[in-house]
């Protein structure tokens, strides 16, 4: 080779190594989810025992704890449990699922809840809402909306196929946000409720990606303690700015993968009966026997039917009810009392709480790792809203100490698939 090959030679190496090198970094800091000063992630011992150590350093409010997290969660992807997305025998739902198949205390077993769970998306979410909240002496109703796949709604009922008392609502609605179609998703539940065969005392409704705070036992003692056998449902008369939701008329859209509620021209008339229309939350704790009532009262079903083309109809429809001094249970002087859902709303933000660590969806907080503490130290029995799928281990962390909590207080021998894992390595008091 002579000297001026030798030079192209070295020349073109020279020029590949230089755009190897160029795109390693440009592939590097494209794909990197971190900031710029955070490149490389984290040695797997900074993870500590995950998630428990983490979890409790989250739990506590341990500043540099998010950051870690959110590194630590994309080395430790969560796995899916096989019962979840493929059909298996009951026995192996139950125990792989970890899901507790006793009353934990004789107070729990003499006192029934029923639970109406309103899901369109998100199965391992929902599993992980069920198996949180279940117990044998408890009865749930689940909604699936009529729009959602038929892979997701056969694998809900395959998972409901393994329980005498979860069953799927015999009526389903292509729900709508903030359309009278949600309302009556918890209607047609309350219907079957009813008629179940257990002797319930109170329902509460969820949606998908809600959570518990507290755990049965807990709820249980407040429903006692706090409002004397009375139902829950916070609200005061519905203030100005709310008024256009029912004095002029909706209407529901439904077509080609679209949902959304729109004005009309209309107005509407005047509420049936002369009723004082009150503005409140769509969540509530009812009595069995308020439920009868707004089944069968002409009031009630006089309301509803007024509501069919309002904006958000349930939250005034429940609210407005539980302030008639003759319903069962009503709570006619009451305001927003009632610890029912803890949500961080965009507009409360620096006042009712720090700021949302994770992401605002329609002005609601989509927990974040930052959120942990403040949910944790809620008065509430649930909180709202979560994606697993965005953040694994906020829900990671909320399992594992919710789960550790309940069987703390059992009062029974505890059955070995009832534990997430075999040890645990959570430094943080639980508040039991």
């Amino acid at each position: 080779m002579n000297q001026l090959d030798a030079t192209k030679s070295g020349f073109l190496v020279c020029i590949g190594l230089c755009i190897f090198i160029f795109t390693f970094i440009y592939v590097r800091n494209t794909f990197s989810k971190v900031p710029s000063e955070q490149k490389s992630f984290p040695d797997t011992a900074e993870c500590g025992v995950y998630p428990d150590e983490l979890c409790s350093a989250l739990f506590e409010g341990k500043s540099a704890a998010p950051q870690i997290g959110n590194l630590c969660q994309i080395i430790h992807q969560p796995e899916i449990p096989d019962c979840i997305r493929t059909p298996c025998n009951c026995s192996t739902v139950l125990k792989s699922l970890h899901f507790i198949t006793r009353p934990l205390s004789e107070e729990e077993g003499n006192f029934s809840l029923a639970y109406i769970i309103t899901i369109h998306k998100e199965l391992e979410m929902f599993v992980k809402l069920l198996r949180a909240i279940y117990l044998p002496q408890n009865v749930y109703c689940i909604h699936i909306d009529e729009k959602s796949p038929q892979d997701y709604k056969t694998a809900v009922q395959n998972l409901v196929n393994c329980f005498e008392n979860i069953f799927i609502s015999s009526k389903r609605e292509n729900v709508v946000y903030a359309g009278f179609s949600r309302l009556q998703a918890d209607i047609n539940c309350m219907k079957d409720l009813v008629n179940a065969k257990t002797q319930w005392n109170y329902v509460i409704n969820l949606c998908g990606q809600d959570y518990p705070i507290k755990t049965n036992k807990e709820i249980i003692q407040y429903i006692k303690s706090k409002w004397n056998d009375k139902n829950i449902t916070p609200g005061v008369v519905q203030p100005p700015h709310m008024k256009h939701r029912t004095h002029l008329s909706y209407k529901e859209y439904v077509h080609s993968g679209k949902s959304y509620v729109y004005p009309t021209k209309n107005m509407k008339d005047d509420p049936p009966h002369n009723l004082t229309i009150y503005f409140g939350s769509a969540y509530y704790v009812l009595t069995r026997k308020f439920v009868e009532f707004t089944l069968t009262d002409v009031r009630a079903k006089d309301l509803l039917e007024w509501s069919k083309d309002t904006y958000s109809p349930d939250e005034h429809y429940w609210v407005t009810l539980n302030r008639l001094s003759d319903a069962p249970a009503a709570t006619p002087n009451a305001q927003w009392e009632g610890s029912i859902r803890a949500i961080k709303w965009k507009d409360q933000e620096g006042v009712a709480h720090n700021g949302c660590k994770g992401h605002y969806i329609r002005d609601i907080c989509v927990y974040g790792l930052g959120d942990l503490q403040w949910i944790i130290e809620s008065p509430n029995l649930f909180a709202n809203k979560f994606e697993p799928t965005t953040y694994p281990l906020v829900m990671d962390c909320l399992e594992r100490r919710y789960r550790l909590k309940v069987l703390q207080q059992a009062e029974v021998p505890l059955d070995a698939h009832w534990h997430f894992q075999e040890s645990n390595y959570f430094n943080m008091k639980l508040n039991v």
